[in-house]
């Protein structure tokens, strides 16, 4: 038997929706907006710091990034985040969701500022600072997906509850959206004011000192947004469900969820009494928790894991393969910042035409279809539109069908945003007890950021020519063959989908079985 469900949390179950929910949105959604721009944006930046720290004198080619550095800019972050996800994910059930909270924000700023500020003018210096503090910017950035995650859904009404915790996932999209945009103006206006001849004509003029400047403002930049909302996040109150069920303060939950919900909430004693003599101790590593949770985490770690390792390949790497099917011109016909507005006007198309709307219909219909269905609809037209770009592959990319490339290559992105890449994140901020719920989405992030290490590191070098591999690259399997492996990465997220259990329009203490024996019923996965 389950413990009558506390007056505040049946509150917050019924609560209309109103003034807080909007608030609690926006203000955890500005450090996922942050979040995405400081991880994505370093795809944007890559060829121009190959080209500032790596071109050789008397080259007939622009320089680029060795593979070792190449696979280190854009995985590090990574790395870190995955780190950030279990650390914070754990001490967020120790200490509080608030507690550590404004920690992280604190940690993404500093962190993406000292990115830009990266010591010296010599490759070395510059990389190697560059990639310690992008670890730890990581770190931070890590930290924000299990808290952000569960405080939303410990704050949000069980009627809508997806709706809110996928807007906050949503904000990834403006972020990488604003990333592209302000690259585009950044390097507008320093080739306006600077301008320089394509690298074939004058190497060295081609760069130009002033470049330098430009990839550190598109760096730092982002952090402002974050910043401004700090104050709020201290101002939040921890979630009543952390205080009721975890500290057992049933007292101090209902006096601030009264205050939030403008309204006066009550106790009975004898509920409050119930409540605790019936609270559950098991732990992550129990025989209990695996009996009621170990499919469910197997389902949140496997279809996360899966869904990076394809949905970073593409995003990391949009510019190269951009630049394969001919839609940005070859490098040393471009001076250094024509080539990076270029590669920001290619990826902002993808994020406005397929990225934003994509985030956004799973928020208009995440309570309407429910988790599982859409889950499973994005992971199957992800392997059917990666297949549409794979089986036709050297006809899409011949000059005059680039547009069809492109389409196919947007609508990927389409459903993997209106599909997995929203759903990975709901689900374990829903499924799993509060005194375990930010433990275990870290653990189902962190699985993701392992998928998307893989999808960084290797696509790059699988990507690779089969005959005429970049400079510095061992012999792939080739671009098409690449996409045939995403294919097949996509489909069997699509099988393991089937695990994942619907928590659609219901309370979190149903879902999770809180305060449930052992003999309680379990809902199967999948339905």
């Amino acid at each position: 038997m389950a413990g009558e469900q506390l007056n505040v949390l049946k509150a917050l179950d019924q609560a209309k929706t109103q003034w807080y929910h909007f608030t609690a949105v926006v203000i955890a959604g500005m450090g996922f907006f942050t979040d995405a721009y400081d991880l994505f944006c370093i795809s944007l930046v890559t060829r121009l710091l190959g080209r500032i720290y790596y071109t050789e004198a008397g080259s007939n080619e622009p320089g680029h990034l060795p593979a070792n550095v190449s696979a280190a800019v854009n995985g590090v972050a990574l790395c870190g985040t995955l780190a950030g996800q279990l650390f914070f994910g754990w001490l967020g059930d120790k200490l509080g969701r608030k507690s550590v909270y404004g920690f992280t924000l604190i940690l993404m700023v500093l962190c993406s500022i000292a990115s830009g500020l990266s010591f010296g003018h010599e490759a070395k210096g510059v990389i190697g600072t560059l990639c310690f503090f992008r670890f730890w910017l990581g770190f931070g950035v890590g930290g924000d997906y299990p808290l952000s995650a569960t405080i939303m859904s410990e704050y949000a009404n069980k009627k809508t509850r997806g709706t809110f915790i996928a807007a906050v996932f949503a904000m990834q999209g403006f972020g990488i959206l604003f990333g592209t945009i302000v690259t585009i103006v950044v390097s507008s206006a320093f080739r306006n004011a600077f301008p320089a001849p394509p690298f074939y004509i004058d190497a060295a003029s081609s760069i130009g000192p002033e470049a330098d400047y430009v990839w550190r403002i598109i760096v730092m930049f982002g952090t402002i947004p974050a910043a401004l909302t700090y104050y709020w996040r201290m101002k939040m109150p921890e979630t009543a469900r952390y205080t009721a069920l975890i500290t057992r303060n049933t007292k101090q939950a209902t006096a601030d969820m009264s205050r939030v919900l403008n309204k006066d909430i009550t106790e009975e004693e004898e509920k409050v009494q119930l409540q605790v003599a019936s609270g559950d101790t098991w732990g992550l590593f129990s025989r209990q928790f695996m009996s009621r949770h170990g499919l469910h985490l197997l389902a949140t770690t496997s279809t996360w894991f899966l869904l990076d390792v394809a949905f970073y390949s593409q995003n990391l790497f949009q510019k190269d393969i951009f630049t394969k099917v001919g839609w940005i011109p070859p490098a040393r016909t471009m001076s250094a910042l024509e080539e990076l507005y270029r590669i920001a006007r290619a990826q902002a198309l993808i994020a406005l035409c397929g990225t934003v709307p994509g985030y956004w219909f799973t928020v208009a219909f995440i309570d309407i279809i429910g988790r599982f269905w859409i889950q499973l609809m994005g992971f199957a037209m992800m392997t059917i539109f990666m297949l549409a770009i794979a089986v036709p592959y050297d006809y899409l990319v011949k000059p005059g069908h680039h547009t069809g490339f492109v389409v196919l290559y947007g609508l990927t992105f389409f459903f993997a945003n209106f599909g997995p890449n929203s759903t990975t994140f709901i689900v374990p901020a829903e499924i799993f007890p509060a005194r375990l719920r930010s433990t275990c989405h870290g653990v189902s992030a962190a699985a993701g950021k392992a998928g998307a290490i893989i999808g960084a590191f290797g696509f790059l070098y699988a990507s690779q020519d089969q005959k005429k591999p970049d400079k510095g690259y061992s012999a792939g399997i080739g671009m098409r063959n690449a996409l045939f492996v995403l294919a097949g990465t996509n489909f069997l997220g699509l099988l393991f989908s089937l695990l994942v259990p619907e928590s659609k329009g219901r309370s979190l203490e149903e879902i999770s079985k809180e305060n449930y024996d052992d003999d309680a019923t379990i809902t199967p996965a999948g339905v």
